[in-house]
């Protein structure tokens, strides 16, 4: 690996555990218990945070959770106490903000996780986890933060955030590894 690469690797990790480093624990295992709770969970995400939210409902599936993806066939109308779990970076993006108000509607509650505190989505939540990281919001002249494009390392960090919120889950209930593991597809 020449010295370039190596330091582009090294600031991406570096910029990747500061973002983590300052998301609030306590809100994250609120929103653990907010998804353990919840009769269905729905999830969502535009782009490449979709990608994210999918690998993590795969994971609430493996956890035993009744989860489902929105524009999946098998996704079930959401009522009360159900959790509608949103990703929207730079919390503008029309999709989400549509979703949560039909969730809303319907009398779910709103999970959001963006990096605009402030944004239209951030209000409409009903929960909302903060990940301060570089979004396409914010992606371009003095407000660039990252080496790496767009809204990578939002995205790098919500993988890295599902991961970590899999285990406090699989603590929360009691799942075992072994009961994961038995959940996982045999069709491939």
């Amino acid at each position: 690996m020449s010295d370039k690469s190596k330091g582009l690797f090294e600031t991406a990790l570096a910029e990747l555990g500061g973002v983590l480093a300052r998301v609030d624990e306590h809100r994250i295992d609120a929103a653990c218990k907010m998804l353990a709770g919840a009769p269905r969970i729905v999830v969502y995400g535009c782009g490449r945070e979709a990608l994210q939210v999918k690998g993590f409902a795969m994971r609430l599936y493996h956890l035993g959770l009744p989860v489902s993806v929105v524009g999946d066939m098998n996704t079930p109308p959401l009522g009360s106490g159900d959790v509608f779990l949103a990703s929207s970076g730079p919390g503008e993006t029309s999709t989400v903000l549509t979703l949560m108000q039909v969730a809303h509607d319907a009398g779910s509650t709103n999970l959001l996780l963006t990096a605009q505190a402030e944004s239209s989505a951030a209000k409409r939540a009903d929960f909302t986890l903060l990940i301060p990281a570089q979004t396409m919001a914010n992606d371009q002249g003095a407000r660039k933060k990252s080496v790496l494009p767009m809204g990578s390392v939002f995205e790098g960090a919500l993988f890295l955030l599902f991961e970590v919120m899999v285990l406090k889950l699989r603590d929360l209930i009691g799942a075992s590894p072994d009961a994961m593991r038995a959940r996982h597809t045999n069709m491939e």
